[in-house]
Formats: C-alpha cells, structure tokens, sequence
C-alpha cells in the first residue's frame, strides 16, 4: 500500500527553503483559461483509457482498486516513463535519499495514481464508503460555524491521497461542494473525467474568466468550493514548497479575502488498507497578504508529504527548475 513506503532521511525531509527569487509576481491565474488538444494521439489514448476503464468497472470495488494500482504500478507506469519522472522529481527534493527508498516511493505512487483513477470512477462505491470516514481537526468546527452564519468556504488541497475522498466525505454529510479546476490537456478524456468530479457534490468550473465568474457565485451563497494550489505556474509567486522554490498561484488566498471566505487545508489520508481513508481539516489560514497565506497553504502541504510521500502525485513538473533559472535570467537581463 502507498502508506508502507517511508520518506527519506529525517535530516532531508527538514531541509530548509532556499533563498527565493525576489521578483514575486502578483498574478490572477485563476482567470487564465487553458488550452486543449484533440488530435488522433488524444483520441487514441482516451479510446484505451476508456476501455481500461470500463473492464476495470466490471469488477467488485474491493477487487478493481487494488487492480488498478498493480496495472499502473507495473505496467503503465514503466511504458510511460511515469516512474522515472516520480524518481527525478524524488531526487529533486530528497538528492541524499537512498536509491532503494526511491525506487520504493516510486512504485506506490504509481500505485496510488491508478487506484485514484478508478476510484474517482466508482462515485456510488466511493461514496458510499464515504460514510464511514468521520472527519475531523480543528477545521471542522471552522466549516460547521461558517455553513451556519452563510460564510464562504475555500477548502484547500493538493493532490494527495484522494483529494475526491476528502469531497466525498463532507458531500455526504450535507456540504454543497464546487470546484474549480483546470481542464486536461486531453479534451477529449476531459469530457468524461469532469462528470466524475460533478458527481461527488457541487458544481465545478473550468479554469478561466467564465469559470471562474461561476465559482464565485456558488461561494457568495454561502457554500463552500475545493481549490487544488500544487501545480507549477509560470507567472506565479515564487514561494517555498518542500524546501525549493515553486511558482505558485496566489488566487486562492486572493480570493478568500476579497470575500471573506475561510481558508481550510483538508486532505484525505490513504489507510493502509488500501480502500478508506482518514479525512482531516485543519485550523483555517489567518487572513493577513496572499503572499503570507499562499505560503502557509504549501507549508501545510509539505508537512502532509514529508509524513506520508508515497501518497503525493510526484508526477507533476511541480519545480521545473530550468524553466525557473531561464526567467530568472531574462528578468536580469
């Protein structure tokens, strides 16, 4: 299971920032809309994940998550080149960790990325168990307070564990969840993966000005809506995420103070049975700068990773450090 791998040296995983770039942009990413592609190689590549899919589906849920982490941890991971990609990005951040621990982590990521796919297609399986993941944490009470008196929510989470788990689990116990997402470069595996989020509660939004128009309304009714912040952004603010710099979107926080919404991290945690998970919210974020609660976002983040790395989508060019050092460079010049 993703939770038996163990982080690397103690001495790494402390490991401090390094010094940030000062030129930190103030940007409104949100509102950016994204470009997709359909070409033949989309639609091939939706054709197979849809057909993988839909067998995996034919079997009983405790049989086909389990399925779906071996095929992406042994077969689809490796072909590809998945598990090199988690492997760099491990090594980024961790370069003293020992290979073996590397490889290790490696394959439960890919592990858990697989049996997230299909969970996130069983909404009726995942809801149901759902009703049995008994939140908790300080930001609990937060959210119950600010449903009370009609205060908008920003539920803030990063891809770990199952972040659909967390939504499901505050879905079934009556809380009108939206999202705001950004679209998959593959349109046309977009359109069947966005009716999946749609079924775990609230409605979602695409990222862009339209989109993001529309999440803002479900929030000023009072509602709460999931905001994922770990995903490299050129024109973000250049904040500290385990230990390095990582453009990073401020419009999380820009929005929770623009309108008085709270700003709760929650996660939901893999058990080591696999299947459930522990779901926790935690005291929401001071309002103070975007900048200072961005910061403290990533902070709580890399904390949830350093205990539990195997569960984080290493996949993601989260640093891209080259790009970094070739703006940092045309800013100098």
């Amino acid at each position: 299971m993703s939770d038996d791998a163990k982080p690397g040296p103690a001495a790494a995983r402390r490991s401090g920032p390094e010094t940030l770039s000062p030129s930190q942009k103030d940007p409104r990413v949100i509102g950016v809309s994204d470009t997709q592609s359909f070409t033949w190689r989309d639609r091939l590549i939706d054709c197979l994940a849809r057909i993988l899919i839909c067998l995996a589906l034919i079997l009983p849920y405790r049989a086909r998550v389990p399925m779906m982490g071996w095929l992406m941890r042994r077969v689809v991971g490796p072909v590809i080149g998945a598990r090199a990609r988690v492997i760099n990005n491990l090594a980024h951040i961790w370069p003293d960790m020992p290979a073996f621990e590397t490889r290790q982590i490696a394959t439960a990521v890919l592990d858990n990325t697989g049996r997230i796919l299909i969970e996130n297609y069983s909404t009726s399986a995942l809801l149901a168990r759902a009703e049995a993941w008994e939140p908790k944490g300080p930001g609990l009470t937060a959210l119950a307070e600010a449903q009370a008196t009609g205060r908008p929510v920003l539920l803030i989470t990063g891809h770990f564990g199952n972040y659909e788990a967390a939504r499901a689990a505050l879905t079934v116990r009556g809380y009108s969840i939206g999202g705001l997402y950004r679209p998959m470069n593959n349109g046309y595996f977009n359109r069947h993966y966005v009716r999946t989020m749609e079924s775990f509660g609230g409605p979602v939004f695409p990222r862009g000005p339209k989109g993001l128009r529309g999440f803002v309304r479900h929030l000023k009714q009072g509602r709460q809506g999931v905001l994922l912040i770990d995903q490299y952004f050129a024109t973000g603010a250049l904040l500290d995420y385990l230990g390095k710099p990582a453009p990073t979107s401020t419009s999380a926080a820009e929005i929770a103070l623009k309108y008085d919404a709270a700003l709760i991290p929650f996660y939901a945690t893999r058990l080591k049975n696999g299947l459930d998970f522990e779901v926790a919210l935690e005291a929401p974020v001071a309002h103070s700068d975007a900048i200072t609660m961005t910061q403290a976002l990533n902070d709580s983040l890399s904390a949830k990773v350093r205990d539990n790395p195997a569960q984080w989508f290493w996949l993601h060019r989260r640093w891209k450090p080259e790009r970094q050092a070739r703006h940092f460079e045309q800013s100098e010049s």
